[in-house]
């Protein structure tokens, strides 16, 4: 069976607009959190913040769409200029972007004026609509081919790769438009959150959001977007494109628990990793850990049983914060950056309190990187684990 290959990508988040962007912050872990004060209920919450609001994109005015929309069209250009990629009539294109909390910024936006007729905009319907996030990336590149949207909450963009790889191996695609976005910086999302303790209040950047300390706990909320483009091996060489990766294995399992409850035994993340990997041995394990406390356990658990030692292990998340729907993909893009540069991002913020045993990587190492294993989990139960590598 013929490669599913990466031949370009985008992305968009806190203090990133593009690849150099990205990799000066992954490879000298540079934190992009900021303190917003007063944020919600009067307290002050760190997270993650785009400046840019997109409102008009090569010459396209875009306020009516999606804040994550917008987020998505753009990097969905990078993507495509990266790939070098223009033959949109001839070739079945298809659209699949993952998200887990939809066009939430403005529904919430709107709400208020939800009981009142003449407050609600001519757009309500649109942005209330999750599918528009993937239908504008297509309309906006001129495709008309399979568009779908993959809602399946922080494993949302990882579970869209893996579909855009099954249309290709399968024969229904030429190429895939894959990724996701997130814009959930809203007080519903902060106050939900709070709520279960997920998030920490009234602390500085560098004590929240810390992956793998017991020292620690809550995670840091950011927004963003990341896009791929994903061709077979054959075709990308026939036009002469640059390949940036090997989308080698991607599988996913539900854990079948309570939405309310994750799988704590980590069984369900290591047959997700074992099924991605096979039998091969990662160059570092990318992370999903973000400063939960059940879930960097998880990881660790799996770690250990498969790796032990031999494979360091980190996260990103120290410096990105946490994307939901859209982290999956914004960690393929990372690694992507380690197989082309040579380098292993660090866990920034963490001493690895209760974490000793783990071969955490704390300072950028710099070596050969010929594969990378990605683990992500959803808010719900879904476990997405990837295998990316260098083309031979």
């Amino acid at each position: 069976m013929d490669k599913v290959v990466i031949t370009g990508y985008g992305i968009k988040a806190p203090n990133v607009e593009d690849k150099l962007q990205f990799k000066t912050v992954l490879e000298h872990g540079i934190c992009t959190h900021r303190v917003m004060k007063d944020r919600v209920n009067g307290l002050n919450m760190v997270c993650g913040v785009i400046d840019d609001d997109f409102k008009v994109i090569r010459g396209k005015n875009l306020k009516r769409y999606p804040r994550l929309s917008r987020f998505a069209m753009s990097a969905a250009d990078d993507a495509m200029d990266m790939a070098g990629f223009t033959d949109k009539d001839s070739l079945r294109i298809a659209v699949i972007l993952g998200t887990s909390a939809g066009g939430i910024s403005e529904i919430e936006q709107y709400s208020s004026g939800g009981a009142v007729y003449e407050k609600i905009p001519l757009h309500s319907v649109a942005v209330a609509n999750t599918h528009s996030l993937s239908a504008a990336v297509a309309q906006h590149l001129d495709i008309k081919g399979q568009v779908f949207t993959i809602t399946t909450g922080c494993t949302s963009s990882s579970d869209a790769i893996l579909l855009g790889k099954l249309l290709l191996e399968s024969g229904q695609a030429d190429a895939c438009v894959v990724g996701g976005s997130d814009a959930a910086n809203t007080d519903w999302s902060f106050k939900g959150f709070l709520k279960i303790q997920g998030v920490t209040p009234n602390v500085d950047v560098f004590e929240t959001g810390v992956p793998f300390s017991n020292a620690h706990q809550g995670f840091v909320m950011s927004e963003g977007a990341g896009i791929l483009l994903l061709e077979r091996e054959k075709e990308a060489r026939a036009r002469g494109a640059s390949i940036y990766g090997v989308l080698e294995g991607v599988a996913s399992l539900n854990e079948g628990k309570s939405i309310y409850q994750s799988d704590e035994t980590g069984q369900s993340m290591l047959k997700c990793l074992k099924a991605a990997v096979g039998e091969h041995t990662p160059s570092y394990v990318n992370s999903q850990a973000l400063g939960l406390t059940v879930n960097d356990r998880i990881d660790r658990t799996v770690h250990q049983t498969l790796f032990g030692q031999s494979v360091p292990i980190t996260s990103i998340k120290g410096m990105t914060g946490h994307m939901l729907g859209a982290m999956g993909v914004i960690q393929v893009i990372s690694s992507l950056l380690s197989l082309e540069y040579g380098f292993i991002p660090p866990t920034i913020k963490t001493r690895a309190e209760g974490f000793e045993d783990l071969p955490i990587v704390l300072e950028t190492e710099y070596r050969d990187i010929h594969s990378v294993a990605i683990t992500t989990h959803g808010y719900g139960g879904n476990d997405t684990c990837l295998f990316v590598t260098k083309i031979s």
